[in-house]
């Protein structure tokens, strides 16, 4: 429904699916592969994965798995971790500065590759997530669009999973039963996310449920406000 909401593939388009190892980049691959199957439209897939040199990370898994599959893949081998580790002392938050070097080495790649779109496994808990940790620890409002495009203008991001819950990709993941080697954060990063989680966490009737938040953030979340809009003046051209 995200795709269609924010019209986030066009024919032609060749998107590169970011693959990490973990179950929302799984399932972000499959829907995308059997969409490309049913779709009006003709669009190409290469799956691309970023090995950052993390100890322990088993480099097999993935290119055996795409290759079984018989998608298109490349990985691209960057040793972030020894960067971040060297900038970023022990026991602090190492997400922001990892972020924007796999947001760099990213673009750099979709550009080699031709991609012209490039999609994120980011689910609806971690839109939420984002934006509440970015206003408790960073002061500042700043959330994840389902679709953005850069700075440049040269790369457009997608977020196909933006209205998927996590506990349903849990549930996918058991169902197709693969291997996850992930990518792990650092103790800091798993516990900001762990104090927020709970936090957030509860039956949608509560005022603090991710349900809610989320449908908060469609309606009135500053960015999100600009992305309704433009999703009602789609619609009502196409009814005129």
């Amino acid at each position: 429904q995200a795709i269609v909401d924010f019209n986030m593939i066009e024919e032609g388009d060749k998107v590169m699916v970011c693959v990490s190892g973990g179950k929302d980049s799984y399932a972000l691959l499959d829907i995308l592969l059997n969409l490309q199957k049913r779709a009006p439209i003709h669009f190409d897939l290469v799956a691309v994965n970023l090995d950052q040199k993390q100890p322990g990370f088993p480099e097999h898994v993935l290119p055996e798995y795409l290759s079984g599959i018989d998608v298109p893949f490349h990985i691209e081998n960057q040793d972030t971790y020894s960067i971040v580790k060297r900038v970023i002392p022990e026991g602090k938050t190492t997400c922001g500065l990892c972020s924007r070097l796999r947001r760099g080495i990213l673009y750099r790649v979709a550009g080699e590759l031709g991609a012209t779109k490039i999609a994120l496994g980011h689910h609806r808990d971690d839109i939420v997530q984002t934006l509440f940790m970015n206003m408790f620890f960073g002061a500042k409002m700043k959330g994840m669009p389902p679709k953005l495009v850069s700075d440049d203008g040269k790369n457009v991001v997608i977020r196909p999973l933006a209205y998927v819950a996590e506990t349903d990709l849990e549930r996918w993941a058991e169902v197709l039963a693969v291997r996850q080697p992930g990518q792990p954060a650092t103790r800091a990063d798993q516990a900001d996310a762990a104090r927020l989680g709970q936090a957030l966490s509860g039956p949608r009737r509560e005022p603090l449920s991710r349900h809610g938040q989320h449908r908060a953030l469609a309606h009135d979340g500053p960015a999100a406000v600009r992305l309704h809009r433009t999703q009602s003046h789609r619609r009502g051209r196409r009814s005129g």
